[in-house]
C-alpha cells in the first residue's frame, strides 16, 4: 500500500452493518419457513455467489488444490478436512438461524459474537499455548455475562435458556472449523477462494441431505417466490461480509479490523427494535456491553503479542459470520 494511501477503514464498518443487518433479515423471512429448510436454501445462494470468483482463479491458472502434480496425499487430506469443516458449518448456519427465531434476534446475537471465549479455549486446549492471568480474567468475564444473558438476568440456573446454548453452538463449531482450515492453508496449496467454495458446497449438500431425511415433502416449498428474496439476499450478504472481509484484512490489522466490527450485535439490537418491533430489556444492554468489553481486552492483549506468536493473520477474530 503506498504511503499516501489511507488505509480502507470503511470496508470493516460496512462489515459491521452487514453482519448487524443479517439477523434482522432472517427473522424477517415469511412465516412458516422453518430453520432448516430456511439455511439450505441460504447455502444454495451462498455457493452460487461463490461460484464466479473460483472459477475465475481456475481460468487464470489458479489451480490451488486442484493442480494434478500434487500428492495424493495432500489432496486426501484437504477433502477429509473440508468434508469436516463443511460439515461443521452447515450445522452452524442451521443453529444461526434457529438461535435467532427462538432465542430471539438481539440475545441470538450477542451469544454468537462470544466466539473469541471458544477461540481462546480451543486455542489453550487443541493447540497447547499458554495464555496470561489477564487472559483467563477476561475469558472468566465473558462466560459470567453469557451466563447472565441465558438466564435473561436472573443468574438462575433454572431459568437458563436452551436457545441461548444452541446460539453458543455457533461459535464452537466456527472456531473448531476455523483451527482445521489454519492448518489446511498453512501445509497445502489450496487458496481461500477454494476454500470458501469447497465449504459452502459441501455445507448445502449436508444440509439438503439432512433436510431430505428429516422433510422429505418440503424441498419444493423452500424455492418459493416469497421465501427467495429473503434466503438470496443472506446468501449475497454473506458472502458480500467475506470478500470485503478479506480486502480489508489485505491492508488493515485483523485486531483493528476486529475491533470496528465487534459491536454488530448492536447494530442488530437497534434495527430488531425499529424493524421487527422486539423490546430491548437492560439485561441484555448490560450483557451486551460486558461482553464487548471483554472481547476488546482480548484483542488488546492479542494485538500486544509479538508478531511471530500469530500463527496465521488473516483470520479473523470476529467472524461472521454464517462464517460458513
Amino acid at each position: 500500500m503506498s504511503q499516501n494511501t489511507r488505509p480502507p477503514f470503511h470496508l470493516p464498518f460496512i462489515c459491521l452493518v452487514i453482519l448487524g443487518a443479517m439477523p434482522i433479515l432472517s427473522n424477517s423471512r415469511p412465516q412458516g419457513s422453518d430453520a432448516l429448510g430456511f439455511s439450505f436454501v441460504l447455502s444454495v445462494w451462498q455457493t452460487i455467489f461463490a461460484l464466479p470468483l473460483f472459477y475465475a482463479q481456475l481460468r487464470q491458472g489458479k489451480k490451488g488444490i486442484l493442480d494434478p502434480s500434487l500428492p495424493a496425499a495432500v489432496k486426501k487430506r484437504a477433502c477429509y478436512i473440508s468434508v469436516i469443516t463443511g460439515i461443521m458449518f452447515g450445522l452452524a448456519t442451521w443453529c444461526y438461524v434457529l438461535s435467532l427465531n427462538q432465542a430471539g434476534t438481539a440475545n441470538a446475537a450477542i451469544a454468537i459474537q462470544s466466539y473469541p471465549l471458544f477461540a481462546v479455549i480451543l486455542e489453550m486446549v487443541m493447540l497447547k499455548q499458554k495464555k496470561s492471568v489477564k487472559e483467563i480474567l477476561a475469558v472468566s468475564g465473558l462466560v459470567a455475562a453469557l451466563y447472565y444473558l441465558g438466564t435473561e438476568g436472573t443468574w438462575q440456573l433454572h431459568g437458563l435458556s436452551v436457545w441461548i446454548l444452541v446460539a453458543l453452538c455457533v461459535p464452537v463449531l466456527w472456531s473448531i472449523a476455523h483451527v482445521l482450515i489454519r492448518e489446511e492453508l498453512q501445509t497445502c496449496p489450496i487458496t481461500p477462494a477454494q476454500v470458501t467454495f469447497f465449504r459452502v458446497l459441501l455445507s448445502t449438500l449436508f444440509l439438503g441431505g439432512l433436510l431430505l431425511i428429516i422433510e422429505p415433502g418440503r424441498m419444493a416449498d423452500l424455492f418459493s417466490p416469497a421465501l427467495a428474496p429473503y434466503a438470496m439476499g443472506m446468501g449475497l450478504f454473506y458472502y458480500l461480509e467475506l470478500v470485503i472481509w478479506f480486502y480489508a484484512i489485505r491492508q488493515i490489522s485483523v485486531s483493528v479490523a476486529s475491533a470496528i466490527t465487534t459491536p454488530w450485535p448492536g447494530v442488530t439490537m437497534v434495527l430488531s427494535y425499529f424493524v421487527l418491533k422486539e423490546a430491548i430489556h437492560s439485561y441484555q444492554i448490560r450483557a451486551f456491553a460486558a461482553v464487548i468489553f471483554f472481547i476488546y481486552v482480548l484483542l488488546v492483549m492479542e494485538s500486544r503479542k509479538p508478531l511471530n506468536y500469530h500463527k496465521m493473520d488473516s483470520c479473523p477474530a470476529t467472524p461472521p459470520r454464517l462464517k460458513n
